[in-house]
């Protein structure tokens, strides 16, 4: 596994000087591609951090929850890493590997996103939610 982090790290390295040129709706090389699969996660990683940290501002005063939100967190970390992990390594001979461990990523961050939406930031009654419903796209 120590093969597949340090093969993403480089590979998305490498995407720094890339930004300013590509249009992910007309990526059209392997380097484009991973380069917009990187962005969208990116942008995913970001909205689960604020629906996470509103979670846990929503239960500040009840540090039992807090404590659980946290584990939660740390454990669906390790299953992330672990399921994209063993995408990479299906992968591992092709060009698609570094997309495809991208998209599984993108993938269970939004699911993981969604579910702290549904657990902690909406209530049983009809008030409105704390944050609105994040989307889950079809990375199928």
């Amino acid at each position: 596994m120590v093969k597949v982090i340090t093969f993403l790290l480089m590979s998305i390295c490498s995407f720094g000087t890339m930004a300013a040129s590509v249009d992910c709706d007309k990526a059209f090389n392997t380097l484009e591609i991973n380069y917009c699969a990187k962005v969208e996660l990116d942008k995913a990683e970001a909205e689960m951090q604020r629906y996470l940290s509103k979670s846990i501002a929503q239960y500040t005063a009840d540090t039992n929850v807090v404590e659980s939100i946290n584990i939660a967190q740390s454990a669906w970390q390790s299953y992330s890493k672990s399921q994209c992990d063993s995408v990479f390594t299906m992968f591992r001979d092709g060009s698609l590997r570094v997309v495809m461990t991208l998209s599984c990523r993108t993938k269970l961050t939004q699911q993981r996103t969604h579910e702290l939406w549904s657990q902690y930031l909406t209530y049983m009654d009809s008030s409105a939610p704390v944050l609105p419903e994040p989307t889950v796209s079809d990375l199928s």
